[in-house]
C-alpha cells in the first residue's frame, strides 16, 4: 500500500511541474488584467516545437529552446490583439487554440508521419542523493528531470518576484485594478500587460516542453489534453495568489494521477468524476462558498488611453 501512495504522490507532482509553470505565467497576466484562455494553445505549440527541434537536433536542450520560442511568438500574436488592438480576450484566447490544435495536428502528420515522434530525445530524471529517498516525498520532488527542476525555480521566482510586496507585483495589481488610474500615476500599462502575456507564452512553452521532452520523450496529437485549461482553473481556485495556486495544481495533479491508482487502493472512482473535480473547485471558489474570493477589477478590460 505504501508503495502505491508513494506512486500516487509521485505521479501527481509529475503531472502538476507543467500545469505549475503555466499557472505561474497566467496568474502574472490576468493580475494584470488580461485572460490568456490561450495557455493551452501556447502550450500545445510548445510541445510540438520542444520535440520538433530535440529531434532534428539530436539535442534535448535545443528543443526547449525552440519551445521558448514558439511560446514566445504565439504569446507576441496574443498579445497584439489583446492588448494592442484590443480584442475580445475570450475569443481571440479560445480562436488560438483551435488553431494551435490544428496546426500542431498537421505539423505532426508532416513531420512524424513514419513514427519518429515515439523517439524524441529527452531528459532523464536527476535523483539527488539521500533527498529521493525519503519516504513519499522523496521520490516525487527529488527525481525530476533538469526540466522539472528548473520550472520549480521558474515559478517559485515568479512568485517572490512579484509578490504583493514588491514594487514589480505592486504595479502589476494596480495596472490590474485600475489601469487609467495606473496610466495617470505614470506606469506603462501597455508594456506591462504586452510583457505579462510574452512571460504567459515563454513558461507555457517551456511547460509544453515539459510534457514532450521530460514526461514521455514523444509528441502525439492535442498532447496537453486540456493542462492549459486547468492552469487557468487553478489560478480561480488559489483566488488569484501565488501560494494558494501553487496547492491547486499539486492537488488536481494528484487528482489526475489518482485515476491511475485507484484500482491499486481499492477504491472504485469514476474517471470523468475525477476529471470535472478540478472545475467544480473553481466554481466554489468564485461562488464565495468556501471563502470571499475577486478577480482583478480590470480583468478582461481592454485600455485606452483617455477613456
Amino acid at each position: 500500500m505504501s508503495a502505491v501512495v508513494e506512486e500516487l504522490v509521485s505521479g501527481g507532482v509529475r503531472l502538476a511541474v507543467p500545469l505549475l509553470l503555466a499557472s505561474s505565467g497566467e496568474l502574472l497576466s490576468e493580475r494584470a488584467g488580461v485572460l490568456n484562455l490561450s495557455v493551452e494553445g501556447m502550450m500545445l505549440t510548445g510541445a510540438f516545437a520542444g520535440a520538433t527541434g530535440a529531434l532534428a537536433s539530436g539535442n534535448a536542450g535545443v528543443g526547449v529552446l525552440a519551445a521558448l520560442a514558439a511560446g514566445l511568438l504565439f504569446a507576441a500574436l496574443q498579445a497584439l490583439l489583446s492588448v494592442v488592438l484590443r480584442a475580445d480576450q475570450i475569443v481571440t484566447g479560445i480562436t488560438a487554440n483551435v488553431l494551435a490544435l490544428g496546426a500542431t495536428t498537421y505539423g505532426s502528420r508532416v513531420f512524424f508521419g513514419d513514427g519518429a515522434a515515439d523517439s524524441v530525445p529527452g531528459f532523464d530524471p536527476i535523483p539527488v542523493p539521500g533527498l529521493h529517498s525519503v519516504p513519499v516525498l522523496g521520490p516525487a520532488l527529488f527525481e525530476q528531470t533538469a526540466l522539472g527542476y528548473a520550472a520549480f525555480a521558474v515559478a517559485a521566482v515568479l512568485a517572490l518576484g512579484f509578490s504583493r510586496r514588491t514594487s514589480w507585483g505592486l504595479a502589476v495589481d494596480a495596472i490590474g485594478e485600475d489601469a487609467t488610474t495606473a496610466d495617470r500615476c505614470g506606469l506603462p500599462v501597455r508594456a506591462v500587460r504586452f510583457a505579462a502575456v510574452l512571460l504567459t507564452g515563454a513558461v507555457s512553452g517551456l511547460a509544453g516542453a515539459q510534457l514532450a521532452l521530460s514526461e514521455v520523450h514523444a509528441f502525439s496529437d492535442n498532447i496537453t489534453g486540456g493542462i492549459g485549461y486547468l492552469a487557468v482553473v487553478a489560478v480561480i481556485a488559489g483566488r488569484w495568489r501565488a501560494w494558494p495556486t501553487l496547492v491547486a495544481c499539486l492537488f488536481f495533479g494528484v487528482a489526475q494521477s489518482l485515476q491511475f491508482a485507484a484500482p491499486a487502493l481499492g477504491l472504485h472512482l469514476s474517471a470523468p468524476l475525477l476529471t470535472t473535480l478540478p472545475y467544480v473547485i473553481a466554481l466554489l471558489a468564485v461562488s464565495g462558498l468556501v471563502g470571499r474570493s475577486r478577480a482583478p477589477s480590470g480583468l478582461t478590460v481592454p485600455f485606452l488611453r483617455g477613456a
